[in-house]
């Protein structure tokens, strides 16, 4: 064991209460799910805890809360925490993924279809 390992696993409970803070939930609701897009509006600062700064550096470009947790290796629950206090601090910013385009009515595409067989 080395010193910068204090021997934690990865789902020690210690250690995601260190993380953390003791918080179990992020402080108000922000509308995090696993789908939910960050980006970070700058890079880390001297002195962020190691998890916020490992987020902020990874979301140069679009990450989804899910993708986030599996790089780090933390769950997703720890992983809100996290980013509720990035996004109350300014250095990130969450978006709602880009929904999947909308099917062409059914009729539109008949009437189109008639057309071309009649060319």
């Amino acid at each position: 064991m080395s010193d910068s390992d204090p021997g934690w696993g990865e789902d020690d409970p210690e250690r995601l209460y260190v993380i953390t803070g003791g918080r179990s939930a992020s402080g108000g609701d922000a509308g995090l799910d696993l789908v939910t897009l960050i980006v970070a509006q700058s890079g880390p600062r001297p002195g962020m805890q190691p998890e916020h700064a490992a987020i902020v550096r990874m979301c140069h470009s679009p990450l989804s809360v899910a993708e986030i947790s599996a790089y780090l290796c933390l769950p997703i629950s720890v992983v809100t925490v996290l980013l509720a206090d990035l996004l109350g601090d300014k250095k990130v910013v969450a978006r709602a993924p880009v929904p999947p385009a909308l099917l062409p009515d059914a009729a539109l595409l008949e009437a189109v279809m008639h057309g071309l067989q009649k060319l």
